[in-house]
C-alpha cells in the first residue's frame, strides 16, 4: 500500500493489484481496515479508528483510491462522487489493438448482468440499459500493445472494461471481456491514473497522480514518452496519426 496524500480528512493510496478497497466474502483484509491499522499505530489512538469508503476499484485494478477518515468528510465526499462531473478521474489501460484514430469518444448503453458481474455494451438503447460515455487518447503504441488515457463522462459498471472490449480493444489481461490471455499477476492492465477534485472541509484543489504498476509492459510502454507529458497525461495529442497497423494486431505469444 503506497499513501499518496494524507490530512485530518482525507487518506489516498495507491491501490496494488489483488488488493481490496472494502470487505467481501473472500474475507482478505481490505484496505479500509489495513488503513484503520496504520492510521492507529502513526497517530497513537487509543479508541476505535474512522475509516470511510469513498469510491470502489474491482480487485484486478490499481490505481488511486480515496478514504475519509472523518463521518463528516465521508459525507461530503460521498456527494462529490454522486455528482461526477464534481470530480476529474482520468485512467490508462493497455489494450490488445488500437484504435483507428489517436483520440476520440465511445459512447454505448451498458446492460449489467448481476449473476455474472459482467456488462454488455449495446449501440443502441434497450430496457435497462444506462448511457456510458468515454474519451480515450493514444499515449504510446507497442508491437502489440497500445496505452490509452481514459475519461470517464459516466460512471457504469465495468464501464471501460465493457466499452473499450466493445470497441475492438480489451485490456489486456482481461479475460472476462475478451482478452486472449491472463496476466501472470491475475490483474488486468487498467490503472486509475489521477483524481482531482475540492477538498471538502478546507476547499482547496487536490490532484493526485498515482504511478502505474511497474511491470515490464507499463515500463516497456512508457519509457519513450517524456516525463512532463506523463504528468499531464495528454502526449498523445502530438501524435498526428493512429499506431502503425502492427499495433492494432492481437499478441500472438
Amino acid at each position: 500500500m503506497e499513501i499518496l496524500y494524507e490530512d485530518n480528512h482525507l487518506i489516498i493510496v495507491n491501490k496494488a493489484i489483488g488488493e481490496i478497497v472494502q470487505g467481501d466474502k473472500t474475507g482478505d483484509e481490505p484496505l479500509s481496515e489495513t488503513l484503520k491499522h496504520y492510521i492507529k499505530e502513526k497517530y497513537n489512538k487509543s479508541g476505535a479508528v474512522f475509516c470511510g469508503v469513498t469510491h470502489r476499484l474491482d480487485r484486478p485494478v490499481s490505481g488511486v483510491v480515496v478514504f475519509a477518515r472523518t463521518s463528516k468528510a465521508l459525507e461530503r465526499m460521498n456527494k462529490l462522487f454522486a455528482g461526477h462531473n464534481d470530480i476529474r478521474k482520468s485512467y490508462w489501460a493497455i489494450v490488445c489493438g488500437s484504435p483507428h484514430s489517436p483520440s476520440g469518444t465511445l459512447q454505448h448503453w451498458l446492460v449489467r448482468n448481476e449473476k455474472q458481474n459482467k456488462s454488455y455494451a449495446y449501440d443502441h438503447e434497450k430496457p435497462g440499459a444506462k448511457n456510458a460515455i468515454l474519451d480515450y487518447e493514444v499515449i504510446a503504441c507497442g508491437e502489440r500493445y497500445t496505452l490509452l488515457n481514459i475519461i470517464l463522462h459516466t460512471g457504469r459498471h465495468h464501464q471501460i472494461r465493457c466499452q473499450l472490449a466493445a470497441a475492438g480493444m480489451p485490456i489486456k489481461g482481461d479475460l472476462k471481456y475478451g482478452a486472449p490471455r491472463s496476466n501472470p499477476d491475475g490483474g488486468i492492465s487498467l490503472h486509475a491514473r489521477s483524481i482531482e477534485f475540492i477538498h471538502p472541509v478546507r476547499k482547496e484543489t487536490v490532484k493526485v497522480i498515482a504511478d502505474p504498476p511497474s511491470n515490464d509492459i507499463w515500463q516497456k510502454l512508457l519509457q519513450n514518452i517524456p516525463s512532463e507529458d506523463l504528468a499531464d497525461t495528454k502526449a498523445a495529442r502530438r501524435l498526428p496519426e493512429p499506431c502503425p497497423k502492427a499495433a492494432r494486431t492481437l499478441p500472438e505469444g
